[in-house]
């Protein structure tokens, strides 16, 4: 039974790999570990409460896809960032797959990749599936 990871932003990228893990479970079989952090510093209440109602939607997707799935919510600092949270959980899970989203760049971005993503491309013990939104 293979377990797949993912983070969960409530952006168009986190759309994206939410979509993309949910069809790599259900081709793989097994299980669903959904990741999504807030900074313990956040103050934004806007930022807050669409967060929470995207994971909502997101659980909402989850049962309508019959997928096994866990939603493992973090509070990240200074100290732990969501990269390492992430890439904490691929290893504390034993995953098989981590699924991650990123956004389209500029001709001057694209030659490099997002800090976050290259962290979990770099310390991610295990293959990482990188979608982007279409």
């Amino acid at each position: 039974m293979a377990t797949v990871v993912v983070g969960f932003v409530p952006k168009q990228e986190g759309e994206a790999a939410l979509r993309a893990a949910i069809d790599e479970v259900g081709r793989l079989g097994g299980r669903l570990v959904v990741v999504t952090a807030l900074r313990q510093d956040e103050t934004d209440s806007d930022w807050i409460a669409k967060t929470q109602s995207e994971l909502a939607a997101a659980r909402e997707r989850l049962d309508a896809a019959g997928v096994d799935y866990v939603v493992h919510e973090s509070e990240t600092d200074a100290e732990i960032d969501a990269a390492d949270d992430l890439t904490q959980v691929a290893r504390d899970e034993d995953a098989d797959l981590v699924v991650i989203g990123i956004r389209r760049r500029t001709a001057t971005g694209k030659l490099i990749l997002g800090s976050q993503a290259q962290r979990i491309l770099l310390d991610a013990p295990c293959p990482v599936l990188v979608v982007k939104p279409e």
